[in-house]
């Protein structure tokens, strides 16, 4: 247990770093072309435009890795103070502080946080601008202060460290066990903090003195991944072999690394290869001089060539050292490939990667695997995510209602992930959550969706589903009887309950306040509040057609303490992970009591006419009667 603690721990760790990088990738090439084109050694050298260089590598990367980190922590707030911290460690230090700004970043962030939590309801009305900007400075103000006397040095101290460790290991040629370290990291989601942590900045330091750096070539070199992919296109088996030329394409023109993270998960002995691809690259880069005269990012051999120095001798030692790798982890792949017993399911490794990314893959979409035909016969679908208690409900609700209304004899059932019956002939769950499906019931037809609310796949399974069954007209008319017979629970929504004209800077405000809701009203207990948080972190809980329905994880139903609804109206929208949600319905559900109403509540907001309605509800009667007619 302690193991595996360790390992999400750590697995958090890389893919919070990532998300601090990734999105400034942009500001990044900016650099590296204007570096690459306008300094003494560039292509068109020019004393003008290269003053460009310093203040881009030394402000605003830094700056902009700081904001995004505080972001992350506390949104626009805790961007803000991320930033002003980055400065304190910036102005205190001669070198690049990509390092102390993913440090600084955060912290801005986690500090301001604690503080909004810790006035959160004891600030008077007309203060709250007051407040919340000089909060912010004040706060801001001390940790830029603290990051220049403290944390400045300390960075400083360490990166110098590292430069007499690097500067030790070239000397005594032993730059290529590097890989030993970096090419594992890649697959835990530590790159970026190898590379734009450690490597970038030491690698910017070399650029200033020597013109070039082969830092810069240790993380991003896509020659060991591409070696892999080709031993799979000549050795590999199945949907691996037949996916392989695509993902080696996306891998080394595209610079997408991680797209062969899941043939090396397939065939673990594969890190081998890897490592001594790496090693063969990095020997070569030092016996030839190789080197980068800004940041390759993404490690694409087209940012590569771009980065490298303007000289024959230096497109030889980098494009040499690439091939060497590629050759080197192409042949121990494809001995490791063609020894031992093959069981190569990529569709299982694309989930490991995403389980150990921690979200949502760009790239797991090319592994998905194909569907074939509808079962015959079906007699049982059900709806699944991840507590069973929210999406999967509202969608089972909709297809029951449509799968009457054709005259089909199929139950429609919802459920959590964990729970799916192994004897589901069509399971149908969101895009993020089918791998975990398809590892539960790989036999299942499966199928993903993006809109519960309003999806074509519906539409599309019942005409599917039409040629294949006919009705039982006495079981119908029983099943319907006994719906009609179902006790009502509309007394789940209350007019206490339900909020006009709100409004959220972001979903997590518009969560916890939905959360607060349910816990006033003795639905739940606290901790369910950070568990909507956490279970709209997993997968989003918006539905689609304007709505979000905020609700806990599995784990959190024993939190629920009795069914409960909370009604928000957001005219104005806010955002759920690009889509604009007018409407927010937070749910507490116990014992399957809440599912009636929400049955009302899916089928109501299926239809766009009544969201328009319900956002320009002007009572809390009147928006509860528009889902009460249905």
């Amino acid at each position: 247990m302690a193991q595996s603690n360790i390992k999400v721990a750590v697995q958090k760790f890389g893919n919070f770093l990532s998300s601090m990088v990734m999105p400034n990738i942009g500001a990044f090439i900016a650099w590296g072309l204007i570096t690459a084109l306008f300094i003494p050694t560039g292509f068109f050298p020019n004393e003008s435009l290269a003053k460009l260089v310093d203040p881009m590598v030394k402000y605003l990367l830094p700056l902009l890795i700081g904001y995004t980190g505080g972001k992350l922590v506390h949104d626009q707030r805790g961007g803000v103070v991320g930033a002003i911290a980055t400065m304190g460690v910036i102005v205190g230090s001669d070198i690049p502080m990509f390092l102390g700004a993913m440090i600084m970043g955060p912290l801005g962030g986690y500090i301001i946080k604690k503080f909004d939590q810790f006035i959160e309801g004891k600030v008077k009305t007309g203060f709250e601008m007051l407040i919340n900007n000089f909060s912010a400075g004040i706060l801001g103000g001390i940790l830029a202060i603290l990051a220049f006397l403290g944390v400045s040095p300390a960075v400083d101290g360490f990166t110098g460290a590292l430069v007499v460790g690097v500067d030790w290991m070239v000397a005594h040629g032993l730059l290529p066990l590097t890989s030993i370290l970096i090419e594992p990291a890649k697959i835990l989601f530590l790159n970026n903090a190898i590379n734009h942590g450690i490597l970038s900045p030491i690698g910017a330091e070399q650029i200033r003195t020597n013109g070039q750096s082969i830092l810069l070539l240790l993380e991003t070199n896509p020659g060991p991944g591409l070696g892999i992919l080709l031993a799979y296109c000549f050795f590999g088996k199945g949907t691996a072999k037949q996916s392989a030329p695509g993902a080696a394409i996306i891998h080394f023109i595209g610079g997408i690394h991680e797209i062969y993270f899941p043939y090396v998960l397939m065939r673990p002995l594969l890190i081998i290869a890897a490592i001594l691809g790496g090693m063969s690259g990095v020997f070569t880069f030092v016996l030839l001089g190789g080197g980068l005269q800004a940041v390759a990012s993404p490690g694409s051999i087209l940012a590569i060539l771009a980065a490298t120095p303007g000289n024959a001798g230096s497109y030889v030692a980098n494009i040499s050292g690439v091939l060497v790798a590629a050759i080197v982890s192409f042949i121990v792949g494809s001995l490791i490939l063609k020894t031992g017993k093959q069981t190569e399911d990529l569709d299982e490794a694309a989930r490991k990667m995403q389980e150990m990314k921690g979200k949502k893959s760009s790239v797991a979409g090319s592994f998905t695997k194909q569907q074939g035909e509808v079962p015959a016969s079906v007699q049982k679908i059900v709806f699944a995510c991840d507590a069973g208690m929210g999406s999967s409900a509202m969608g089972a609700s909709l297809l029951r209602k449509k799968v009457k209304q054709a005259n089909l004899n199929i139950s429609v059932t919802n459920t959590a992930i964990s729970n799916i019956p192994s004897e589901a002939q069509i399971v149908i769950t969101q895009k993020e959550l089918t791998p975990r499906a398809q590892n539960k019931v790989p036999d299942a037809y499966h199928i993903s969706v993006d809109n519960f609310l309003s999806s074509p796949e519906y539409d599309k399974l019942i005409d599917q589903l039409k040629n294949d069954h006919t009705t039982s007209k006495a079981e119908e008319e029983k099943k319907v009887s006994a719906e009609n017979n179902t006790d009502s629970n509309d007394g789940l929504l209350k007019e206490e309950n339900v909020f006009l004209n709100q409004h959220f800077s972001s979903k997590e405000e518009a969560i916890r306040f939905a959360g607060s809701v349910l816990v006033k009203g003795g639905y739940v207990e606290e901790n369910y509040v950070e568990a909507m948080i956490e279970r709209d972190n997993m997968t989003s809980t918006y539905m689609g057609n304007d709505v979000a329905i905020p609700h806990g994880t599995e784990e959190a139903k024993k939190n629920v303490l009795r069914s409960g609804f909370t009604v928000i109206q957001v005219p104005e929208g806010v955002d759920f992970d690009g889509e604009k949600v007018r409407l927010i319905f937070g749910i507490a559900g116990k014992d399957g009591t809440h599912l009636e109403i929400l049955s009302g509540i899916a089928i109501t907001c299926s239809d766009m006419d009544n969201i328009e309605k319900m956002v320009h509800a002007k009572s809390a009667k009147e928006l509860m009667t528009i889902i009460q007619r249905n």
